[in-house]
C-alpha cells in the first residue's frame, strides 16, 4: 500500500531530513547504514537506488534520510516520494 509525505522536515544536520508520513511505516525503529544491509527491506532498499542516499532511519510513521554532502536535496526529495508512493 503507497505512502504519502506530508511534510519534509530539515533536522540540524544539513545532510538529514525527516520525512512524515500519512501511516506507520514500521513498529520497531529501524536503521540501514548500507545498501547491503538494506537489501532485504522492501522499502530501505529502493531508497538506498536513489543517488546520494547515505542511510536510512524508519521509524513509526516517519523516516529520515541522510545523503552525501554534495547531493541535492531537489533530487532526492522527488525520488523518494515517487519510491513511497509506488511501494
Amino acid at each position: 500500500m503507497p505512502f504519502v509525505v506530508r511534510e519534509i522536515q530539515p533536522t540540524p544536520n544539513p545532510n538529514a531530513a525527516k520525512f512524515v508520513l500519512d501511516r506507520p511505516i514500521v513498529q520497531e525503529r529501524v536503521s540501514f547504514f548500507t545498501a547491503d544491509a538494506a537489501k532485504e527491506h522492501p522499502v530501505a532498499s529502493q531508497l538506498f537506488s536513489v543517488p546520494g542516499v547515505t542511510s536510512v532511519l524508519l521509524f513509526g510513521d516517519f523516516l529520515t534520510i541522510n545523503k552525501a554532502p554534495d547531493a541535492k536535496w531537489g533530487n532526492i526529495t522527488e525520488r523518494v516520494r515517487s519510491i513511497l508512493r509506488t511501494v
